[in-house]
C-alpha cells in the first residue's frame, strides 16, 4: 500500500504521465496477468488523484468582472 501512498504526493503532469504509461502497458497486452492488476489498480488511485487536484485547481479559478466602462471591479467564483 505505500505505493499507492505516494500517488498523494505527486504533481497533476507526473501523474498523468505516469497514467499514460499504465495505459500503454495496458493496451499493449504484454504485461502478465498479475502485473496488469497491480498497475490498473495503480491507474486507479492516478486517475483519482488528478480528478481531485483538477476540481481543486477548478474551484481557485475566478471570474474577473468589469464595470460598463470596462475597468475591473472584482472576481468572482467562475461557474462550473
Amino acid at each position: 500500500m505505500a505505493e499507492m501512498d505516494d500517488v498523494k504526493t505527486l504533481s497533476f503532469e507526473a501523474a498523468l504521465a505516469q497514467l499514460e504509461e499504465i495505459v500503454g502497458k495496458l493496451e499493449s497486452g504484454r504485461a502478465p496477468l498479475a502485473e496488469s492488476i497491480a498497475i490498473y489498480e495503480r491507474g486507479e488511485a492516478l486517475k483519482a488523484h488528478c480528478e481531485a487536484l483538477l476540481k481543486a485547481a477548478e474551484a481557485r479559478i475566478e471570474k474577473i468582472t468589469l464595470s460598463r466602462d470596462g475597468k475591473a471591479t472584482g472576481t468572482e467564483p467562475l461557474d462550473a
